[in-house]
């Protein structure tokens, strides 16, 4: 580094009270294989540490949107301290800019058709030329690893820089043992799901990319697994699978998907979960939490879902109990909380399956006990904010659900046209909504005080649908 430049940076940690130790910033060239085939040229992005050289990173193509399939771009380093960003609009002069969630404030300097913004703490971002939210660059800034473990490791199961396949062509997999920690270098990418049955204490950790897939992550059957930074792009069904398993970690996960039934994080009969700090960007739901369904059986209970972005392209960004066990007695879905949560798009045009915040129990399944706090909901373009029913549908369920019990939103804002007309609605008199409360909803600005003024719609067996301030 030129002196005038060291001075600079200098400068800069005395200004923000940061150590030239402090300002790290790590960026992950692409695999030569993949450079023509995942490289999307819409953008130009560099990264630098304040008064450092700019670093070019590599933009990657990630399809979206089942509707009509697009191409959007994506891009991702890991820092710490303060880190400048700027990105070039190539094909497509620069009217206007907005970097989403917009919670985070980040204004970008506009200069033609290059843009520049600084970051002070890791974040997932949208960044929408001219409005437009399919062709977006996604820009993953991530915390420097705390854990980075050793390849010589025979606990290790290591995934360098490069390309890898999979030995078992048939399923395209890799079968993780217990006691394993994978891990995947930032420049790694995978062509074959990673499978968890049956085993405990695995972690699966890295800034890795698992690549065009069956299945991203299955785990089924099995105790304490987690997941920390890896990026999917375009897994054919699940991101992340679970079935039957208990006390499992999802963090710093970032997921696209553009195909039928590539929803997000889908989790039957499993227990004790923690999502942290996820963004998915799905074509079905994003995070959907069931009981029983195909071999995996029992109740779900005790979830954790905080600080995370979901875009749902259609279906739902949030989904709770469709799937359960009419063969018995039914499960119970309970004790689970959303907290901290940007929602950034819904478009759904079937009513059956519309919902921001959506709770759709069959199969006798009770839901109760259901926390939403803190959640923002940016104007999306088909949908409902919330739909909380009883049903039974045709296409999955083999009877109605039992009911749900008790469900609080607290801290609720929503911008956009308020036309989205939310159902809270029971099944019949044996299968009822009972005890939703709403704290401070606030659309447009405005506190909700009554269902009218929010385009509710209370359906026939509901009660105890309650406003607060």
């Amino acid at each position: 580094m030129k002196y005038s430049k060291w001075l600079s940076a200098l400068l800069a940690a005395v200004v923000t009270g940061q150590s030239l130790q402090s300002q790290q910033l790590v960026t992950y060239p692409a695999p030569q294989a993949v450079i023509y085939s995942m490289h999307n040229d819409d953008y130009t992005v560099r990264v630098r540490k304040p008064g450092g050289e700019w670093q070019d990173l590599f933009e990657y193509k990630v399809k979206v949107d089942l509707d009509k399939v697009q191409e959007a771009s994506m891009v991702h380093f890991d820092f710490s301290g303060t880190v400048e960003v700027m990105v070039r609009k190539n094909n497509e002069n620069v009217r206007t800019v907005k970097v989403r969630p917009e919670v985070y404030g980040v204004q970008p300097q506009v200069k033609g058709n290059v843009i520049t913004f600084t970051l002070q703490q890791p974040r997932n971002l949208s960044v929408e030329f001219n409005g437009d939210k399919l062709h977006n660059l996604h820009v993953f800034a991530n915390a420097i690893e705390k854990i980075k473990p050793s390849p010589a490791d025979t606990n290790v199961i290591y995934f360098g820089p490069g390309l890898h396949l999979p030995k078992d062509t048939a399923g395209k997999a890799f079968h993780i043992p217990s006691g394993k920690t994978v891990y995947l270098d930032g420049s790694a990418i995978l062509r074959g799901k990673l499978v968890c049955d049956e085993v405990k204490n695995v972690r699966i950790l890295g800034r890795g990319i698992i690549d065009q897939t069956p299945e991203g992550i299955e785990v089924k059957q099995s105790d304490s697994v987690e997941i920390d930074g890896i990026t999917f792009i375009n897994p054919r069904h699940y991101t992340v699978y679970g079935g039957a398993s208990r006390h499992l970690t999802i963090r710093n996960i970032k997921a696209f998907s553009c195909q039928g039934w590539s929803d997000g994080i889908d989790l039957m009969s499993c227990s004790d979960v923690v999502i942290d700090g996820v963004f998915m960007r799905n074509s079905d739901d994003c995070i959907a939490i069931y009981g029983h369904r195909w071999k995996f059986y029992g109740n779900a209970r005790n979830y954790l879902v905080t600080n995370s972005t979901l875009w749902a392209d259609i279906a739902h960004p949030i989904n709770i109990g469709l799937h359960g066990n009419t063969q018995a007695e039914g499960d119970t879905i309970e004790n689970i909380v959303f907290r901290n949560i940007n929602i950034l798009e819904q478009d759904e045009d079937d009513p059956d399956y519309e919902g921001c915040m959506a709770i759709t129990c069959g199969d006798l399944n009770l839901v109760r006990n259901i926390r939403f706090e803190d959640i923002r909901v940016d104007d999306f373009e088909e949908g409902q904010l919330f739909n909380i029913r009883v049903v039974y549908n045709s296409k999955y369920n083999t009877g109605p659900g039992r009911g749900v019990r008790d469900i609080y939103f607290k801290n609720i804002t929503y911008k956009g046209s308020n036309s989205t007309y939310p159902l809270i609605k029971g099944l019949d008199k044996d299968h009822t909504v009972e005890g939703v409360t709403f704290e401070r909803l606030v659309i447009n600005g405005k506190l909700i005080t009554n269902a009218a003024a929010a385009n509710i719609k209370i359906g026939p067996f509901a009660s105890r649908i309650l406003f607060k301030n």
